[in-house]
């Protein structure tokens, strides 16, 4: 799934593995959901942090 992908994800790479809106990406990243960092005004979201972020919302931890 994350094999097509860099360790860095930007915003729109991170929606579409999400199968989620920018809006809620936000939303996630704001609240600390998921793990990522702004770099200026661009979000950038480690390929790990998807990973763990499916885990800990299906419950497989």
């Amino acid at each position: 799934m994350l094999e097509n992908f860099d360790d860095l994800l930007t915003a729109e790479e991170a929606c579409e593995v999400l199968k989620i809106g920018k809006n809620t990406l936000y939303e996630l990243l704001g609240a600390g959901t998921l793990k990522g960092y702004r770099n200026g005004r661009v979000w950038r979201v480690p390929k790990q942090a998807i990973v763990e972020y499916i885990k800990t919302q299906a419950k497989l931890n």
